[in-house]
């Protein structure tokens, strides 16, 4: 009875150093095959290139969201989130973008001085005929995060009142809202 005993305990611990064998050697496979790095992007590595966006008859949410997309590089397969690593984005014929319904009428802009009675309102017939860049760069603001990051990427903005920019050294890529997707 005796000998029995030992006999299982022995083969036991045989089959426990087989399976451990074998766990071992599936780990050290696992290893080979998830040996892939994540790459992640920064200042030196990031590739920024110059876009230019007609807003002529376009919906002003869609251009803001497009643009908000390429500023922060989410259409780059080397999206990093804390960094900088979209476009260089200008948006011509700013003051040719639409509002649907009665947003013309009926969307205030709000602004305060931070003194007593300081708070003053726009409406965005108003912004169009003061400041027709400002209702462009409002909508993009809103989109991007709020941080310093945020900050960073509105200076990669350029927005102008007509078709033309100054920026034709760069050699921007046109890009047409409705043909592509982002």
């Amino acid at each position: 009875m005796q000998v029995l005993k030992y006999g299982c305990i022995f083969a036991v611990l045989k089959i426990v150093s087989r399976k451990k064998l074998l766990c071992n050697q599936n780990q050290e496979e696992r290893v080979d095959t998830l040996s892939y790095k994540t790459v992640s992007a920064n200042k030196e590595t990031v590739n920024k290139g110059w876009v230019v966006v007609d807003a002529e008859n376009q919906s002003l949410g869609r251009v803001a969201s497009a643009v908000a997309k390429m500023l922060r590089g989410k259409h780059k397969p080397e999206f990093t989130p804390h960094v900088d690593c979209g476009d260089n984005v200008i948006v011509i014929n700013a003051e040719k973008v639409q509002l649907t319904g009665n947003k013309w009428s009926q969307k205030t802009y709000i602004r305060y001085s931070g003194y007593p009675g300081g708070q003053r309102s726009m409406r965005a017939e108003e912004m169009l005929a003061k400041k027709p860049k400002s209702i462009m760069e409002h909508a993009v603001q809103g989109m991007l995060p709020k941080n310093r990051l945020g900050h960073k990427l509105m200076g990669n903005l350029y927005v102008n009142v007509g078709g033309e920019h100054k920026h034709e050294a760069q050699k921007p890529k046109e890009i047409n809202l409705n043909t592509v997707k982002l």
